[in-house]
């Protein structure tokens, strides 16, 4: 089969290194791709949110199939205009990647089902949203409707900063349109975890469960980033919250949606707080986490395009699912000053020393004029290693990652263990 995957980043290059092997994959392509995925797929230069040229381009050159990972095509709609095309393709269709489009959507459902999630109210007014700010007091969290690339969340300490948030999102458009709402919760306490799933519509089969780190600095502080870690499994994921997740959360979101009339085929991720009160639901995503997919994917041992067929397919069921009894760790090494400001184009060093012993995802990075390889984005790469034990996957990622080495380059050091 011709296979094409939309996007660009490391949860790309996941997918890419994974689809690779399977025997059914003749020919693999990637747009727009990066350095490390050119190592694996051809890159073809389309915008990973140009719909119609994604669209003509998979039409042109006969794909046979097409996964979307990205949020935004997703919410575009791009699978639903591949479909239209007949060029089958995996990822939820727009009015199911809504769930994560828009949160104050998501928030309803789940209050209309009964899925257990922090107490709400959604504003468009900002004077209105202040208001219940001042009178329900701090900690608060406070929301962006919209996408924002994971960082239009605002866990608020105190009154003051709350309404900063809110001013940020709703006066100042800190995020475009994505913050012309807001969600303003509760705030919930206890460990956060992810667990993504795989979704044919009726089944939900989770993967093994992860925990991202999303602040910048060690013992999370910090703004927030689109994750500088993660690692999986989580030890505080035991399997009586895992059978409560599935009964609770699950197979409610699943049917929820699709009693809606909007069947959900494809990834969904499952961001959890493991609450007092028990496990409770933080948000949704339409698609894989980044940077958790790449730890998830490392143990996974099935045939990716098996399982991503069977999701389009309603066949979920029927697939047999092998997960390798290790764990994993993936640690971001990002650019100096990121999710700030950042400079690009630093030359990296170190790539196939630390490739001996651990997997290296690409998520930002480019080729130069002469071939080598350049710093371009934020996050840059993903190190990601295994271990018998949590603790040796941790250990066995820091170690690939000294070997790495560009101007500005941080990571945290306490991936793994800042619980």
């Amino acid at each position: 089969m011709k296979v094409l995957v939309v996007g660009s980043g490391g949860r790309e290059h996941a997918i890419c290194w994974k689809l690779a092997q399977s025997p059914k994959v003749d020919k693999l392509y990637c747009a727009p791709g990066n350095a490390g995925i050119a190592q694996l797929a051809t890159c073809v230069d389309v915008k990973a949110t140009d719909v119609d040229g994604m669209v003509a381009w998979a039409r042109d050159n006969a794909m046979d199939f097409v996964v979307v990972a990205p949020d935004d095509p997703l919410a575009l709609g791009m699978v639903d205009a591949l479909e239209a095309a007949g060029i089958p393709a995996f990822g939820p269709r727009a009015n199911a990647a809504v769930i994560e489009a828009s949160k104050a959507f998501s928030k309803e459902l789940m209050r209309r089902y009964h899925i257990p999630t922090a107490g709400y109210e959604t504003f468009t007014d900002l004077d209105r949203a202040l208001a219940y700010i001042e009178g329900h007091g701090a900690p608060i969290v406070v929301k962006a409707d919209g996408l924002a690339l994971g960082k239009g969340v605002v866990v608020a300490a105190t009154v003051d900063e709350a309404k900063q948030a809110a001013r940020e999102m709703m006066a100042d458009k800190k995020f475009g349109a994505s913050g012309s709402t807001v969600v303003i919760e509760d705030c919930m306490t206890g460990p956060e975890v992810t667990v993504l799933a795989f979704a044919d519509g009726e089944h939900v089969r989770p993967m093994p469960a992860s925990q991202d780190h999303k602040r910048a600095y060690d013992g999370n502080c910090g703004p927030n980033t689109g994750g500088m870690g993660a690692i999986s499994p989580p030890p505080q994921y035991t399997p009586d919250i895992a059978r409560r997740c599935m009964d609770e959360i699950f197979l409610p979101t699943i049917a929820a949606l699709k009693a809606e009339g909007r069947p959900f085929q494809g990834v969904i991720y499952f961001g959890l707080m493991l609450t007092p009160d028990g496990p409770k639901v933080v948000e949704y995503n339409a698609r894989f986490g980044d940077p958790e997919c790449q730890a998830v994917l490392s143990l996974l041992d099935a045939d990716l395009l098996d399982i991503f067929l069977a999701c389009r397919e309603g066949t979920l069921d029927q697939v047999d699912f092998r997960w390798k009894d290790q764990a994993a760790c993936c640690l971001v090494l990002a650019s100096g000053g990121y999710p700030l400001d950042y400079q690009k184009g630093y030359p990296i060093s170190g790539l196939e020393d630390a490739g001996r012993s651990a997997m290296v995802f690409h998520a930002g990075t480019k080729s130069g004029e002469d071939g080598e390889l350049l710093t371009n984005g934020g996050r840059v790469l993903g190190v990601t290693a295994l271990g018998d034990t949590l603790e040796q996957a941790i250990n066995n990622a820091y170690a690939a990652a000294s070997l790495i080495s560009f101007t500005g380059m941080h990571f945290r050091t306490d991936i793994g263990r800042a619980f």
